[in-house]
């Protein structure tokens, strides 16, 4: 097979799908690789290191599409990329289809073989290539939370830790999986009072036992969020719907119960948000003010230490990316039921239930169109 690797064009968008090291497991597979000139260099990698391991370096995004089975990328194709998917063409990547009925439309419309990252689901409900970016987003929260609460971000002018005689801020999680779990475990390591809060009792109960005496667990719902607004200084939203758009927990006019100048981090932006005045920004322009309340929605805040995200990510895929390569992409789904979960669109049908529901789009369950 050939797999193409296109350099990310969305707005600061510096990570690669692939290690040049993923890209010698696939050619030792037998497999051919064709690399974007520069698709690595921003997240470390030369394109001496990818054709040091067998990489065929090309020009253009042209190119890359044309000549590819298989499109592996990070972000979801951009509007100068979707005329170039091709039908039948397997393209897996982060998708979020929640969050735009236009990009679903689109890549219904190309008839290729849409598997996305984010809904790849093992048995125990695990989403095992949604987790190493959920896990740096989840940090990143707290890390540019701190920042937007200094008085020259347009913040309170709030130290997270407080300082000796003087209290910590507080913090105030709603999700308590990946994205939450990793937020609340740094924002408390940094000593700040932390709230954090889910619908799943037994994920308190483990919050509960494993995080430090200055995290309190709390159900979520109306009472408590609408009880801890007015003491919060940074509220980060965490809330996870496997394909589905993100719920709306923190409305317009909840905005007033909390201080002037205190903080959301709302990471759930990629799937449409958890705050109503939640809307996606970029690295470049990453807050806003609604209310006299500061925002930070950047829809792909792991894009900002690419690195690091490359490697983990590349890490986590490369599985995935052997198989449907060796065994086709239909033997590989059939064969995986996590990959079944991923697949989200197949030559113009919908596939994922929550995608389907969600547009309205008649849902097409994944083994008949294995069939």
């Amino acid at each position: 097979m050939i797999i193409g690797v296109p350099i990310e064009i969305k707005e600061n968008e510096n990570r690669v799908s692939m290690t040049p090291y993923a890209v010698r497991t696939l050619i030792n597979d037998g497999h051919e690789v064709i690399v974007q000139e520069s698709a690595g260099v921003k997240s470390g990698f030369s394109n001496d290191e990818y054709t040091k391991f067998g990489a065929r370096i090309v020009g253009t995004l042209d190119e890359v599409y044309q000549q590819s089975d298989m499109i592996v990328k990070v972000k979801e194709p951009q509007e100068a990329e979707l005329s170039k998917i091709r039908e039948s063409q397997i393209v897996f990547t982060y998708f979020h289809f929640a969050a735009s009925k236009k990009l679903t439309e689109s890549i219904v419309d190309s008839k290729c073989v849409a598997i996305a990252y984010e809904t790849v689901q093992t048995e125990n409900k695990n989403l095992p290539l949604l987790v190493p970016m959920s896990e740096i987003a989840g940090r990143l929260s707290v890390h540019n939370g701190a920042k937007c609460l200094e008085s020259n971000e347009g913040g309170r002018g709030v130290l997270l830790s407080g300082s000796t005689g003087i209290e910590p801020a507080t913090v105030t999680i709603i999700g308590g999986g990946i994205v939450g779990s990793n937020a609340c475990k740094l924002a408390a390591g940094l000593g700040a009072k932390v709230n954090i809060l889910d619908v799943n009792v037994q994920k308190l109960q483990f919050l509960s036992d494993v995080m430090p005496p200055n995290v309190t667990t709390l159900y979520s719902d109306s009472y408590n969020i609408e009880r801890l607004l007015p003491q919060t200084d940074l509220l980060i939203g965490a809330v996870l719907v496997v394909g589905a758009k993100a719920p709306n927990l923190i409305s317009k006019s909840m905005l007033g119960m909390m201080k002037k100048r205190s903080v959301i981090i709302d990471v759930a932006v990629d799937q449409g948000g958890c705050v109503e005045t939640c809307k996606p920004t970029t690295h470049a322009n990453p807050t806003y003010f609604v209310d006299d309340i500061l925002h930070y929605c950047v829809a792909n805040m792991p894009g900002a230490v690419p690195y690091t995200s490359t490697m983990a990510l590349s890490n986590s895929t490369i599985p995935y990316i052997r198989s449907i390569a060796k065994h086709g992409y239909k033997k590989s789904i059939s064969a995986n039921k996590s990959l079944q979960h991923g697949l989200n669109i197949h030559l113009g049908k919908v596939t994922h239930p929550a995608v389907a529901n969600l547009f309205d789009f008649e849902y097409t369950p994944v083994k008949e169109v294995l069939n």
